[in-house]
C-alpha cells in the first residue's frame, strides 16, 4: 500500500482528502483503521469519512461533536458537522439547540446557511423568524433560503421585492425573489377566482 504521508513523514500527501472524498463509501474500511492511529490528521480524516458514510449509529457522535464545538467555541468546522447531521433529518433532533446557537452567534457568515439548512430538515417548525432574518443576510445562500421559505408577511414580501429589484443583488437571488413573488401572486389570484381551489 502506498504511503499516505510526505517523504518526511510529517504531513499528509497533497490532495489526499480530495482523493479519499472521491472514493466515497469505498474508503470506510480504511477509515475504520485510521481512527485508531496516533497521527491526529489521519485519525480526523478517518472520523470524517465515517461521519459522512455511516448510518444512524453515528448520530450521537455527531450531536456530541457539535455540542463540544459549541462548548469550546470552535468556530471553524461546525458547518461540516451540521451538514452531516442534516442527512438524518428529525432523527438528529438532539442537535437543534446547538444548531440554533451557532446560527445566532457564529462569526463566520458563510457558515450560517449550513446551520439553517440543517435546521430546516431536522426541525422545520419555528423557523419563520430565522428565514425572515436571512433576507438581510450578507451571504447569498442564506438570502436564497430566506427568499424561498420566509413567511408571506408584509415585511418579508417587501424585502423580497427589494431583492428582486436591486441591481446590485446577485442574479440567482433576483431570480428567486421574482419567482417567489410570482408564485404568491398566482396563488392569490387562484384564491380570488370563484370555483378555483387553492
Amino acid at each position: 500500500m502506498p504511503s499516505l504521508v510526505t517523504p518526511d513523514g510529517h504531513r499528509p500527501l497533497p490532495l489526499l482528502r480530495q482523493a479519499v472524498a472521491h472514493l466515497g463509501a469505498l474508503a470506510v474500511p480504511a477509515a475504520r483503521r485510521w481512527v485508531g492511529v496516533e497521527q491526529g490528521w489521519l485519525a480526523r480524516l478517518g472520523s470524517d469519512v465515517l461521519a459522512d458514510h455511516l448510518g444512524p449509529e453515528v448520530i450521537p457522535v455527531l450531536v456530541a461533536e457539535l455540542a463540544e464545538q459549541w462548548r469550546t467555541r470552535a468556530w471553524c468546522g461546525p458547518d461540516a458537522t451540521a451538514k452531516r447531521l442534516a442527512r438524518f433529518g428529525p432523527a438528529a433532533a438532539g442537535a437543534v439547540a446547538d444548531l440554533r446557537r451557532f446560527w445566532l452567534h457564529t462569526p463566520h457568515s458563510y457558515e450560517r446557511a449550513a446551520y439553517l439548512e440543517a435546521l430546516a430538515v431536522i426541525d422545520p417548525g419555528g423557523l419563520d423568524y430565522t428565514h425572515t432574518e436571512s433576507l438581510w443576510d450578507c451571504e447569498e445562500r442564506a438570502r436564497l433560503l430566506g427568499v424561498a421559505h420566509a413567511p408571506a408577511h408584509p415585511e418579508a414580501l417587501e424585502r423580497i421585492a427589494a431583492l428582486r429589484d436591486d441591481p446590485m443583488e446577485t442574479p440567482d437571488v433576483r431570480a428567486g425573489a421574482e419567482a417567489r413573488l410570482e408564485r404568491g401572486a398566482a396563488h392569490r389570484a387562484d384564491r380570488a377566482t370563484p370555483g378555483v381551489s387553492a
